[in-house]
């Protein structure tokens, strides 16, 4: 069943072009599509399919009751996903979840989605079940990472004990995570996306993904020459009216960077979507992407003077005024290699005027990126570092000298 509506004016409707005063259409859809959760009775089961964490108690098991009740303080059994594991723990506190918080209830009854505090080394796909006779539910499947990123938070090149390769299933995955670090208060330096290779049968293989996109007639085949040359294969290709809906295989190497350049080769209108299909042997290099980067060389104020006298070199992600330092990515190169360039010069004042040089500057403005666009964007030399109030581009080693030596 679909239901239609504008969270932003309030209302839903069984018809899109007919809206309503109130989301009383949506209520009552769920009402009757969703089935009412059976009573089961038996021994108590609850299987462990989500967790969230708090500072005061620690990891939090969430779940649904499928058979009997759970009360707080009872004595049950940990069922580990391995089927062999069985840990003997109490339920400390219950909670349901009841608008956007939680309430701390006595009892969760059957068909009930609770949250359960006091139980620990739980994994997602173990089962709550009872003291005397556990019998555990099949553990669900968890999605494979298909990537790995390096968060760091200090200035020093490579690993060290501040630096944690942290394991997603995608850009936005990983850019989800980074978002709420930042929220909550947190800097720190996140390095190129790479891919998780596994070897399988003797053979190098890498995650491919299976992508459709939906886009105007008129630039299927932009998206199609677009997508195969990060080594995509069309599979499937059917036209609806004005649109055309693409189905390829593609390597998720391949789709880190596409998105911004899908929407821009499509004046917006490409709808993207993908989900990973298996591991599949290596594909070969792909072209990412080609020009270099303008590093600022000094530490200081970004003028408009400087700036605009540079402007020929490439596309700038900096605004006039704006504070810049020794290493950050200020720009994009028109050409392969990387310049490090002095932003931070104000035009020489003096009495003399010579004819013309008054003109007014025209500066483009600058280009900004999304968190998910901006992790995209990097190479491997470069970090994307995160504060709570702004998000930039560096050079992993700041110092020019240092990069000239690194790249003998």
């Amino acid at each position: 069943k679909t239901i239609y509506g504008s969270a932003k004016q309030g209302w839903m409707s069984h018809k899109w072009n007919e809206p309503t005063d109130s989301i009383v259409p949506l209520l009552d859809a769920i009402i009757d599509e969703i089935p009412e959760p059976r009573i089961v009775g038996g021994t108590p089961q609850m299987l462990i399919t989500s967790l969230e964490y708090s500072a005061y108690t620690g990891r939090i098991a969430v779940g649904k009751v499928t058979r009997d009740s759970l009360k707080a303080g009872q004595m049950v059994t940990l069922a580990k996903r391995d089927g062999v594991t069985m840990q003997k723990t109490r339920i400390k506190e219950l909670m349901i979840f009841e608008g956007l918080g939680k309430k701390k209830v006595e009892e969760v009854p059957c068909g009930e989605i609770c949250a359960i505090m006091g139980i620990d080394g739980f994994e997602i796909g173990d089962t709550v079940c009872d003291y005397e006779n556990p019998e555990p539910l099949p553990p669900i499947a968890i999605d494979e990472p298909t990537m790995s990123m390096l968060f760091t938070i200090n200035n020093s090149p490579g690993p060290s004990a501040d630096s944690f390769n942290v394991f997603g299933r995608g850009v936005l995955h990983l850019s989800v995570l980074i978002e709420t670090m930042r929220r909550e208060g947190y800097e720190l330096q996140v390095g190129q996306p790479h891919v998780i290779v596994k070897e399988i049968g003797g053979k190098k293989c890498e995650p491919i993904e299976e992508m459709t996109v939906d886009c105007p007639e008129e630039y299927s085949g932009t998206v199609i020459d677009l997508t195969t040359r990060r080594k995509g294969t069309l599979t499937n290709m059917s036209s609806d009216g004005e649109r055309t809906r693409l189905e390829f295989d593609i390597p998720s190497r391949g789709i880190i960077g596409l998105r911004s350049n899908m929407l821009t080769a499509t004046a917006g209108e490409a709808i993207m979507t993908h989900r990973l299909k298996g591991f599949e042997p290596w594909v070969g290099e792909i072209e990412m992407r080609t020009n270099g980067s303008i590093i600022s060389g000094e530490t200081g104020t970004a003028y408009a003077y400087s700036i605009d006298k540079l402007q020929d070199r490439g596309r700038f992600f900096i605004s006039p005024m704006e504070q810049v330092y020794a290493g950050q990515v200020i720009g994009e190169h028109t050409r392969q290699n990387d310049i490090t360039v002095n932003v931070t010069k104000a035009k020489q004042l003096t009495n003399m005027r010579a004819s013309g040089s008054d003109d007014k500057t025209s500066i483009a403005p600058p280009k900004v990126f999304t968190l998910e666009e901006a992790l995209e964007y990097i190479q491997g030399d470069e970090y994307v570092e995160v504060t709570p109030h702004s998000m930039r581009l560096r050079k992993i080693l700041l110092d020019e000298n240092d990069r000239k030596r690194a790249a003998k």
